[in-house]
């Protein structure tokens, strides 16, 4: 009898253990095994899923690994200090920088970048300067959301809409200078209103106090992560953009960085690298996403999304993409827009983009970059409080939205 209850025990310890959004990303993987297991989603059509989300998997195990291990090595420890030393204690100077840097970082190296890279920077510029977490994680994953629409390599969606409309670099930044300006001031403005005002950063002082240099521990990691990471960036930079690409060279970056541990401290080279909430929430995703669109998501996307070209048209696609995306995620929930979008309403079309790039910062799984995002804060033991946060990533999204189309329409 106590042989057989011992399975039921530990599945529901296990289950017990997992939190809410564990639970989501667990579910939503059962929910699409089930549907490929009743045939609602044929086992062929599931393949071709899996085999096209197959590179992204290989960067998000990969990516992770390798933050996860640049963190351990001191990397970003060190990042954090000369960005607290630069703000010589200011809380308004350091607001400005972590914008400058998290935004440029978004419009040069893509929005899944930041997620990775310089949210361990924030949290540890948290710790190294004592002061509160949540606003410095806040303003990495607003601005990895709300800073993608300057250039195609912002953002994935970009380059499938830069490709519709057949821009090239040039011509999309000149068309999405102002809607990008336009989302900067709105994130800024409700940044610091919900989150890096005196009464909401969690601070008594007016001030924080600026941390001193410390020694690195080990120099030949420093020097190897640090290198591993820069490989990584400069395969961005030389315009590694598609799937497969940048999965390659997120393993080739992250070999390189388990190469230097195992050598120097095998210690950290522990199960807990493996991000596997992330890869069974985007496996399930992409397996319950498709089974939608066979039964009405195309259909319902072109009886919300319509066919005005016009302003009211722009908004109505605009905010049905960010609305979807919240549901959804931000890529189905544009590619399943564009289709419904007519070939030559190019207004509405830049329009969904907007709503997919800007929109998704309510729910945790609105863009990769978020989920990215939430997996750190788990990482770093940063407790992110649900309710404020869809309730300002709503303000957001919103407000960020209509501003962006609003300056894309007056500049078009």
């Amino acid at each position: 009898m106590f042989a057989v209850s011992r399975p039921g025990q530990a599945l529901r310890a296990a289950v017990s253990g997992m939190g809410v959004l564990d639970r989501i990303r667990v579910g939503l993987l059962v929910l699409g095994l089930f549907f490929v297991a009743t045939g609602l989603l044929p086992r062929d059509e599931a393949g071709d899923s899996i085999e096209r989300i197959a590179p992204l998997l290989l960067f998000l195990f990969s990516v992770i690994v390798l933050a996860e291990l640049t963190k351990e090595a001191g990397v970003f420890d060190a990042i954090a200090q000369r960005l607290a030393s630069w703000g010589r204690g200011d809380y308004f100077a350091l607001f400005l920088l972590c914008v400058a840097f998290a935004s440029v970082t978004t419009v040069f190296l893509n929005l899944d970048t930041t997620a990775v890279l310089l949210t361990p920077v924030m949290l540890a510029l948290a710790v190294r300067a004592r002061i509160a977490a949540l606003p410095l994680a806040v303003t990495t994953v607003w601005l990895a959301n709300t800073a993608s629409l300057l250039l195609p390599v912002s953002n994935l969606t970009n380059l499938l809409a830069a490709d519709r409309v057949a821009l090239e670099t040039p011509a999309f930044a000149a068309r999405m200078w102002a809607p990008q300006l336009a989302a900067l001031a709105v994130t800024m403005v409700l940044l610091w209103v919900f989150y890096w005002r005196r009464s909401m950063r969690g601070a008594d002082a007016g001030r924080y106090e600026p941390p001193p240099p410390e020694p690195v521990r080990d120099r030949v990691l420093f020097g190897a992560t640090g290198m591993a990471c820069l490989l990584f960036i400069a395969a961005i930079l030389a315009g590694v953009h598609t799937g497969i690409q940048l999965g390659i060279a997120a393993t080739v970056a992250a070999v390189v960085a388990v190469a230097a541990f195992a050598v120097r401290d095998r210690r950290a080279l522990r199960p807990s690298l493996i991000p596997w909430q992330l890869m069974v929430f985007v496996t399930g995703l992409f397996l319950v996403v498709p089974t939608l669109e066979r039964y009405g998501l195309d259909e319902v996307m072109r009886a919300v999304v319509g066919t005005d070209d016009g302003v009211a048209g722009a908004m109505r696609a605009a905010f049905a993409g960010g609305g979807l995306s919240n549901v959804l995620n931000n890529l189905p929930a544009y590619v399943a827009g564009e289709s419904a979008v007519p070939k030559g309403n190019h207004d509405q079309l830049l329009s969904l983009l907007i709503g997919t790039n800007v929109g998704p910062v309510i729910t945790p799984w609105g863009s990769l970059a978020t989920l990215l995002w939430f997996e750190w804060c788990r990482r770093w033991d940063v407790r992110v409080p649900m309710r404020k946060f869809v309730l300002t990533g709503t303000a957001l999204a919103v407000l960020g939205t209509a501003a962006s189309v609003g300056a894309l329409l007056i500049t078009g």
